[in-house]
């Protein structure tokens, strides 16, 4: 039943999806564990002020580690029936406008967040070469103010993990808007 999450804990493998992106094309997350040392799953929406606030955030994580074989994949599950501006076609503009430099994709179903076990926009999944979530929660310590963040939680992690370090922190509470589901 929609509404009705599991709780997927860090350690737990991440469940597999075929969505479409704002491109056309058709992302598979098997690809993309292939093809990448780490992927960062953050599911997000087009009107969460949250979403809007870590933008430049998370353009610039998947511009630091890019080269080193991370990815960030933004997923947009929230039910366009309840909230238009988070239809597909808002969804490009969104994309366009923001300059994402990463894909963006639709889970129109809702089926992707329901497996990960998502609950708001943003909150991020990190996902090493197996598909094995080794952290979950939230982007760092202050939504509101890029300056004033003292603890880079999802960074941290990304770093730890393409090191072949220990992730000391597996899993905060993320902060932002709920996912809008269907009825």
């Amino acid at each position: 039943m929609l509404g009705e999450h599991q709780d997927r804990s860090a350690d737990a493998h991440a469940p597999d999806f075929e969505l479409p992106g704002i491109d056309e094309q058709v992302y598979h997350l098997t690809s993309y564990r292939e093809d990448f040392r780490a992927v960062g799953v953050i599911f997000m929406c087009n009107h969460c002020p949250y979403v809007r606030g870590y933008l430049e955030r998370l353009k610039q994580l998947q511009t630091d580690f890019e080269a080193q074989g991370f990815t960030l994949i933004g997923i947009n599950a929230n039910d366009a029936k309840k909230v238009p501006e988070d239809s597909f076609e808002q969804m490009k503009a969104f994309a366009q406008e923001r300059h994402l430099n990463f894909p963006y994709l639709r889970d129109p179903s809702q089926d992707v967040a329901l497996g990960f076990g998502a609950q708001k926009t943003p909150e991020v999944f990190l996902l090493d070469r197996e598909g094995i979530v080794r952290y979950r929660g939230a982007i760092d310590d202050n939504p509101n103010d890029p300056e004033a963040v003292r603890q880079f939680y999802l960074r941290e992690a990304i770093a730890n993990l393409l090191q072949g370090e220990a992730i000391t922190r597996d899993r905060t509470e993320a902060v932002g808007c709920s996912l809008k589901w269907r009825e």
